[in-house]
């Protein structure tokens, strides 16, 4: 029997300026979880950004039921890249860079000194936030990186650590 190469890479310069550029990019991400009552996987539609220090952060109310799951479990996935227009293969998501993060999720707590400056970049980039970012039910949520997988076409697999997803 023969074994296959592993067609993941390393990541090289070009691999981590795309996955930068995707996160930078992104105003929402796709949130795997567990749910918490039975562990089977869940998948969410989020607001995501970046907060202060570069890393990914996003805003869930209490309501959500990926906010109990992170809770309970606060190891989940994100998946970020958005299906442009890229001629022939118009519409097609699998020809199109793609983003997936293992991530650990940190509760920002209401009076953490960071949330201020927090709560006034997410605004920036997500203005109708201000209609509910007060609420008491919501909560900031880091999204602390720990490996990611991009797929930046075919034949282009390349794994990243946490440090090639700091922004410089």
């Amino acid at each position: 029997m023969t074994t296959r190469p592993d067609p993941v890479q390393p990541a090289d310069d070009a691999a981590r300026a795309l996955a930068l550029s995707l996160l930078q990019g992104a105003t929402h991400a796709a949130l795997a979880y567990a749910d918490p009552a039975t562990a089977a996987p869940m998948i969410s539609r989020i607001a995501f950004g970046l907060g202060p220090d570069g890393g990914p952060i996003t805003l869930i109310s209490a309501l959500a039921s990926h906010f109990a799951g992170l809770r309970a479990n606060p190891l989940c996935s994100m998946m970020l890249g958005e299906v442009g227009d890229r001629g022939d293969f118009r519409g097609d998501p699998l020809t199109h860079p793609r983003l997936m993060v293992q991530a650990r999720a940190e509760f920002v707590a209401a009076d953490d000194p960071a949330r201020t400056a927090m709560r006034d970049q997410w605004l920036a980039a997500h203005p109708k936030a201000k209609l509910y970012v007060d609420f008491a039910d919501f909560a900031f949520v880091r999204l602390v990186p720990q490996i990611a997988l991009l797929n930046a076409g075919f034949g282009k697999a390349f794994r990243l650590t946490a440090e090639d997803l700091r922004l410089p």
